[in-house]
């Protein structure tokens, strides 16, 4: 896969690396960004990524209203000081996050939240529909984990491409401003809900 300058300077962005190790980690990782950061981290070179493991226990819970209160998005986004937290950088980002949840209603943080029993049902989804479609089943499982991939992407917050900037997603843009601000941050939970909506327990 060929690395372009705005690959390089994205993963720069997201983890201070410099230049010449930034291209090295997307060559080694082909491309993929989170195997790129994971490779300077082993190297020691991330230093948004070093921050990761910090405590993350101040922040702000950033409420939002859309559509002449049609949707409403309240989300907790997590930092290590209260002096960040009253940041604007900060703040800005608590805000996108939720114009985030608001626009594309994502139901998870990351693809770990998802229950076991909804990706098997999906895979199963999948599969039918391989099936229907008259897919061979040398090819069946490569399908249904596409699939599955790309249901992931639709569903959790962190891997939805961000909708100011599609080259970018939720995970990126936080692991930016981590880079910038100089502290883990955390989406740690949200909330959507839309006008007349039925909830699961009806």
């Amino acid at each position: 896969m060929e690395i372009t300058t705005e690959m390089i300077k994205q993963l720069r962005a997201a983890t201070n690396a410099p230049m010449l190790d930034c291209r090295k980690a997307l060559q080694e990782a082909d491309g993929d960004f989170n195997k790129a950061v994971d490779w300077l981290r082993e190297k020691g070179m991330a230093t948004a990524a070093k921050r990761a493991d910090r405590d993350a226990s101040n922040g702000v819970v950033e409420l939002y209203a859309h559509g002449n209160g049609r949707v409403g998005v309240m989300v907790e986004v997590n930092c290590e000081t209260d002096f960040v937290a009253r940041a604007e950088q900060f703040r800005n980002l608590a805000h996108e996050i939720a114009l985030q949840i608001a626009a594309s209603a994502p139901k998870y943080v990351a693809a770990d939240d998802i229950p076991a029993a909804e990706l098997e049902h999906e895979a199963e989804i999948a599969r039918a529909r391989a099936k229907e479609e008259g897919k061979p089943d040398n090819v069946m499982e490569k399908i249904v984990e596409g699939r599955l991939e790309k249901y992931k992407d639709e569903v959790c917050l962190m891997r939805q491409a961000y909708i100011r900037d599609e080259s970018l997603t939720i995970e990126n843009l936080i692991l930016q401003n981590v880079a910038a601000i100089g502290e883990n941050v955390i989406v740690r939970r949200f909330q959507r809900w839309e006008l007349g909506e039925s909830t699961s327990q009806e």
